[in-house]
């Protein structure tokens, strides 16, 4: 649809401006403001007046400026080029825009945000008569070495394949096929358009019983997410959220990362666009780069353009999910998105709710986090979209209300403890206050995939650590020394545990990332050596002589001495702790 004028500006209240004279316009439709071509979007529809929210600067925009409206709503194009690329929240291209502007983005600037000159090498996977559904495979293009870009038929689309072209190298908007529906021949291309605030349809949801696997000791053994599954990650400054987040996207075994930087500090952000091309994908020794997708939108960036980047990049990745890929988001942070929603709110003299928040807080976050799920898609492929948010409480108070709204939609929650990360124990993700919903469904995953002791041995480690908490308070009013050996041992098992399991060092090679299996092992031991060791107290041997058996000193250094590929030096850790163990026993028998 031609640009056409639909009004002129009324008021401009920043990025709030109303809009008289509508003859011919919808909601959420894509308009242009001014005659500098403003980027903005309808987001409410009275008489004649509407009121667009603006993604850019609006200093200069007078009243009696003409709107252009679009013809569709905010869209994103998907198609070859998106891997390895940095967006701002409407997904421009930032490092095109840096070509042409190289130290500020040019209000009303306008770049494709997939490269039209691009040649990519298609490979036809149907023939002419097909009759294919929306959502069903066209074709493939090899983007990157590990991602192979499979070509979806628009998922509003249906109809017989009339023509398609041969294999060879095509742009992302020349014709490669034609498909005939019911009205017409519509043309098809390596990319189509889908609206950001429109989930894309999938055949059916699948239950979530596989688990995400991050390789970080503390998320896999005591609070696992599903693929497909939805996680907070809350924290006060300096906690640690991005850190986490990044060693997530690193490890875990997701094929894409969509890394949403949401209203966070530029610096902060530049510190992931400059570390993120230098991690290298430990499956494949390339740059990480090669299976991420990056939205980049900092503090000092329009403001509504934050609110709009949380639905750029859920779309990307619900599109990848659509190809029968596993996607993981990383939104960082959903509170900075929240705020967005509540200045948008102000400037529009919308009735506040608590702390200022728009009323409906809560169903924007429950829509966000609905679009994540193990789907079986529209190609009969299965695929999986999982959303690991960060909510930045101020003052690390997780009373406030996006927090509090956040836990009702999501099923895991890794709460992060100042006081941990203080004490530079990361991950510093808190075992008191953080909790996974996804166990039961997953223990039959770990019994098959891994071992059969692993619920068991976390039931008791977990009952450890909080009869620990209790026992510490004791210790504060009368000291240690004050307690029997049995509830002595109880504080040295958990203090074991948080050094020799719980705490991870992202800079060690061996300690940076551990298998399930060493894993289970690793907590198989420390539990074998809780049991043994009661039996032992029980039967007069104390904790001095405990903590004297060499192989206390194994136990300590194993996540640092035992590599993942060789997990029998574990099975020999366990069996000295037995014959250890055995010896103390005949001693004291």
């Amino acid at each position: 649809m031609k640009q056409r004028i639909i009004g002129e500006v009324k008021r401009v209240n920043g990025p709030v401006i109303e809009v008289s004279g509508i003859t011919d316009a919808m909601m959420f439709e894509l308009v242009k403001v001014g005659e500098q071509k403003l980027i903005g979007e309808i987001i409410k529809l009275e008489s004649n007046n509407a009121i667009v929210q603006v993604y850019e600067d609006t200093t200069g925009v007078t009243p009696h400026d003409p709107v252009y409206g679009e013809g569709m709503q905010i869209s994103v194009e998907l198609g070859p080029g998106i891997i390895g690329t940095i967006y701002d929240g409407i997904q421009r291209p930032l490092e095109k825009i840096r070509e042409i502007a190289p130290i500020y983005i040019d209000r009303g600037i306008s770049v494709s945000s997939l490269d039209r000159e691009k040649q990519w090498h298609f490979t036809p996977s149907v023939n002419k008569g097909d009759t294919l559904q929306g959502g069903m495979i066209v074709g493939t293009v090899q983007e990157t070495e590990r991602v192979e870009h499979r070509i979806l038929v628009p998922p509003d689309l249906s109809g017989t394949i009339v023509s398609i072209v041969a294999a060879g190298e095509y742009t992302v908007d020349q014709t490669i096929a034609e498909i005939q529906t019911q009205n017409s021949v519509i043309p098809l291309t390596l990319m189509h358009r889908w609206p950001i605030r429109v989930a894309r349809p999938v055949s059916k949801r699948l239950p979530l019983d596989i688990p995400l696997i991050t390789g970080q000791r503390v998320i896999d053994t005591l609070f696992p997410v599903a693929k497909g599954g939805t996680v907070a990650i809350p924290g006060g400054f300096g906690t640690g959220k991005t850190m986490t987040q990044q060693a997530v996207a690193k490890w875990c075994d997701a094929d894409i990362i969509v890394y949403i930087g949401c209203g966070e500090r530029g610096n902060e952000i530049t510190d992931v666009l400059a570390e993120f091309p230098k991690l290298i994908d430990p499956r494949t020794g390339r740059s990480l780069m090669e299976r991420t997708v990056l939205i980049a939108n900092t503090s000092n960036m329009p403001v509504s353009a934050r609110e709009a980047s949380i639905y750029t990049g859920i779309t990307l990745a619900e599109y990848f999910r659509d190809q029968g890929y596993h996607v993981a988001v990383m939104a960082d942070s959903t509170s900075r998105w929240a705020e967005a929603l509540r200045e948008l709110s102000g400037r529009m003299e919308e009735m506040p709710a608590e702390e200022g928040f728009p009323a409906y807080l809560p169903t924007r976050i429950a829509e966000f986090y609905e679009r994540a799920g193990y789907m079986e898609t529209l190609s009969q492929k299965q695929g999986s979209l999982s959303i690991i948010g960060a909510v930045s409480p101020p003052g690390g108070d997780f009373s406030e209300p996006v927090t509090q709204h956040t836990k009702r939609f999501i099923r895991c929650f890794w709460a992060l403890d100042r006081a941990l990360a203080n004490a530079r124990h990361y991950p510093a993700i808190s075992w008191l206050d953080s909790y996974s919903e996804y166990l039961t469904e997953m223990s039959a995953w770990w019994e098959e995939n891994v071992t059969s002791t692993w619920q068991e041995d976390r039931t008791i480690i977990m009952d450890l650590l909080h009869r620990e908490v209790r026992l510490q308070q004791v210790v504060k009013l009368v000291g240690p020394d004050a307690l029997p050996d049995t509830q002595r041992f109880v504080l040295d098992v958990c203090t074991l545990f948080k050094n020799a399991f719980l705490q991870q060092n992202a800079y060690d090679k061996i300690d940076m990332y551990s298998v399930p299996e060493k894993q289970v092992k690793m907590l198989h031991i420390i539990v074998t050596y809780w049991r043994r060791g009661s039996e032992a107290i029980k039967g007069g041997a104390t904790i001095v002589k405990l903590r004297k058996m060499k192989v206390y000193q194994d136990m300590v250094k194993m996540k640092f001495t035992v590599p993942n590929d060789k997990l029998s030096q574990l099975d020999k850790i366990e069996a000295r702790l037995e014959r250890s163990l055995n010896q103390l026993e005949t001693i004291y028998a």
